[in-house]
């Protein structure tokens, strides 16, 4: 899928660990103002694509530009990053983590974080040791959607969410990215967010096997997202 004024664009990207080839020269670009669903099953690549991207990892070959620099200081402001484990101290209060991240990074919109905390009725002075698995993702999802950025990085972001908070979470993350702006978000659960998405991305033992737009595929094919992954990894 070729797109112009890519915000991101991998040339030949790959990277080994040993023997292991965990991704096979991706060649990707993704434009501006697009939600894009990084799909494909476990060991398929998906995770190491987003590391190299955060410059997480470094490749072994092959080039990530995104807003037309490598990762690096520049991209580390125009980049806010969602990882799938929990990295946030439990010992902090909710008000203590928005003040790190408020005096971190200079796009946070502090005004905006509390909004999705009441929403979500997280009490700001709670210790995140106190709080369930899955309020703790929501808190980590709202510090990362409460940045000014160009391209947001989410990597399993409703995995350990009740069913009830999914759709709450999807419309937080459209209403808080700017028309500008990507999303570029990973995930299982490809029917909870098929309705979202305007491409995809199937991954599979590191190769890319298809970057469409999800209208494209409906179209041309004539089913669903997450039909057309079953059939294209067989589960």
């Amino acid at each position: 899928m070729e797109q112009q004024d890519g915000l991101v664009v991998c040339q030949g990207l790959t990277k080994r660990y040993g023997s292991h080839l965990a991704l096979d020269g991706l060649d990707l670009t993704i434009g501006r103002g697009r939600f894009v669903g990084l799909l494909g099953p476990n060991g398929s690549g998906k995770t190491t694509t987003i590391k190299l991207m955060c410059g997480l990892l470094q490749p072994t070959s092959g080039t990530v530009r995104i807003d037309g620099a490598a990762p690096g200081v520049h991209t580390h402001s125009v980049v806010s990053y969602l990882p799938d484990r929990a990295y946030l101290n439990d010992w902090m209060r909710v008000t203590e983590l928005l003040n790190f991240f408020a005096d971190f990074f200079a796009d946070f919109d502090r005004v905006k974080a509390n909004d999705m905390l009441a929403a979500l009725a997280i009490d700001p002075l709670a210790r995140l040791k106190t709080l369930s698995k899955g309020t703790k993702e929501k808190v980590q999802l709202i510090l990362t959607m409460s940045r000014r950025a160009q391209l947001y990085i989410l990597d399993e972001p409703i995995a350990g969410v009740d069913p009830a908070a999914r759709d709450y979470i999807l419309s937080t993350i459209l209403a808080n990215y700017s028309e500008d702006a990507s999303v570029l978000l990973s995930t299982h659960l490809i029917a909870d967010i098929e309705r979202v998405l305007d491409e995809v991305i199937f991954l599979k033992n590191g190769a890319l096997v298809l970057h469409e737009g999800v209208d494209t595929i409906r179209e041309q094919h004539g089913k669903s997202v997450d039909t057309l992954f079953r059939e294209v990894f067989a589960c």
